[in-house]
């Protein structure tokens, strides 16, 4: 019976690391250039709004699994709140959401390595896929390894552009795009210079780029002290947010005017580049890749303990529950792995729209995860009282700031519709969710079957 159990081997620094990576997602790195196009400077506040909102989908997402010892991820807890069939959609949706990203990711460390190297982009996209799936078949440990140092890479890359972006200021240094000073922020048109449309349609980016906060949830199952690790990881949120996203584009701003910045490139490798250090692109390639590998790597654990939960709770097949010795779901994960090769094929194929579609995709489904993690807590809240009460980490502002951040999310999701670049992508999602709930309904169908000739029997 142990054989069945994944093993609790995450220690508390690997669990803060993976908020830390879950936080600073590719979004930052690679969608933060659209997004400060179609915002400009306001893309702080939208930055700031969609983490508070985050944050509080964590903060329910955190009481919700201490509440119950059984619980692995909010899979088990939508099955408990919303029935089987909530579970079935959310559980694929999930997976789906991963392996979109993972897509995404894994064809952008092939095009990350063609910088240095003259190769195909296949080539170093299928090593890293081997390299990050023989690792984790190991152990859960080797992930949290993995994280760590992935996650500490671009913490220390904030840290210094925020660093230098004080020092410049604080001496006013000039750089070819003038000088660096706070007034950047609002002298180029002013805080909203696209107006609130701009604003709005940079949500889509902005959502994306907290793709992954939730891997602490998904962590659950395999840390070895989750009452004192999860909500120390999850309250660190609203600081991790204040700094490494709001204070590194603050950063970005005063060095470099947001009229200089555009999606073709990084707006780090631009900020670094203009402040006279020659190897610049390559030092931020380095750490755009490794951001990529981290994405990646997430995609590959959170997809196998979303099947191996699936296959637990008998909406998958038995044999994703299979542990190897090593007390890792290595048929859920090497599923996972061929199923995201594949559609790294396939992004290859439209490399011009794929990302695009991609992202909108999965932040559509994401929107859908996170709002059932909140429409569980309503329902925790309301149908078990006594749970709530013994609740050590209670949830703030319940159950009122549930339903601002549903309808956040809703306007989220209006925009994405009203926008022509989403609108494809945000029509097409729902067929996804068409295809879960036939699924299921044959599921269930399929497992009444056997029944019908004993009833009939009786009869």
């Amino acid at each position: 019976m142990a054989q069945q159990e994944l093993k609790r081997d995450l220690a508390n620094r690997h669990v803060q690391l993976i908020a830390i990576g879950g936080t600073i997602g590719t979004g930052l790195f690679l969608g933060s250039g659209k997004a400060i196009q179609l915002a400009g400077p306001s893309i702080v506040f939208a930055y700031l709004l969609v983490g508070i909102a985050v944050f509080f989908v964590m903060r329910a997402l955190g009481e919700l699994l201490l509440s119950k010892a059984g619980y692995q991820s909010f899979t088990d807890i939508a099955e408990d709140y919303l029935g089987p069939r909530a579970a079935f959609v959310t559980g694929w949706t999930y997976w789906f959401c991963w392996i979109m990203t993972a897509m995404a990711d894994v064809i952008a460390v092939g095009v990350y390595v063609q910088y240095w190297f003259d190769i195909p982009q296949w080539v170093p996209a299928v090593i890293c896929l081997i390299i990050l799936l023989g690792l984790n078949l190991l152990t859960v440990k080797n992930f949290g390894e993995l994280e760590f140092w992935f996650a500490l890479i671009k913490v220390v890359t904030i840290l210094v552009l925020i660093a230098l972006g004080v020092i410049l200021l604080v001496i006013g240094f000039k750089t070819d795009a003038g000088t660096v000073t706070a007034t950047n922020i609002w002298a180029h048109g002013g805080l909203f210079p696209n107006g609130i449309q701009g604003f709005l349609l940079s949500f889509q980016m902005v959502v994306f780029a907290y793709v992954g906060v939730e891997l602490v949830g998904v962590s659950a199952a395999e840390t070895s002290n989750p009452e004192k690790n999860i909500p120390s990881a999850i309250n660190k949120i609203p600081l991790r947010i204040l700094f490494f996203y709001v204070g590194a584009l603050i950063a970005l701003l005063c060095i470099n005017p947001w009229t200089g910045l555009t999606p073709a490139e990084s707006p780090f490798v631009k900020t670094f580049s203009l402040v006279g250090i020659p190897i610049a692109a390559g030092i931020i390639n380095f750490v755009v890749l490794t951001s990529a590998a981290s994405a990646c790597n997430s995609g590959m654990f959170s997809t196998s303990r979303i099947l191996y939960n699936l296959s637990k709770n008998d909406q998958a097949p038995s044999r994703m529950a299979k542990l190897n010795r090593n007390h890792v779901p290595g048929n859920a994960l090497l599923i996972s792995t061929l199923v995201i090769s594949v559609g790294a094929l396939l992004s290859k194929l439209i490399p011009g729209q794929a990302f695009g579609i991609v992202t909108t995709i999965s932040a559509i489904c994401f929107i859908w995860v996170w709002g059932v993690v909140l429409v569980c807590h309503l329902r925790y809240k309301r149908t078990r009282p006594e749970l709530q009460a013994k609740s050590k980490f209670k949830a703030p502002f319940t159950p009122w700031v549930n339903y601002v951040v549903l309808a956040m999310f809703a306007g989220i999701l209006l925009i994405m519709l009203i926008a022509e670049e989403t609108r494809p992508a945000l029509l097409l999602t729902p067929l996804w969710f068409i295809i879960l709930f036939v699924l299921h309904a044959l599921r269930k169908r399929k497992e009444q079957e056997p029944h019908a000739p004993l009833e009939q029997t009786r009869l």
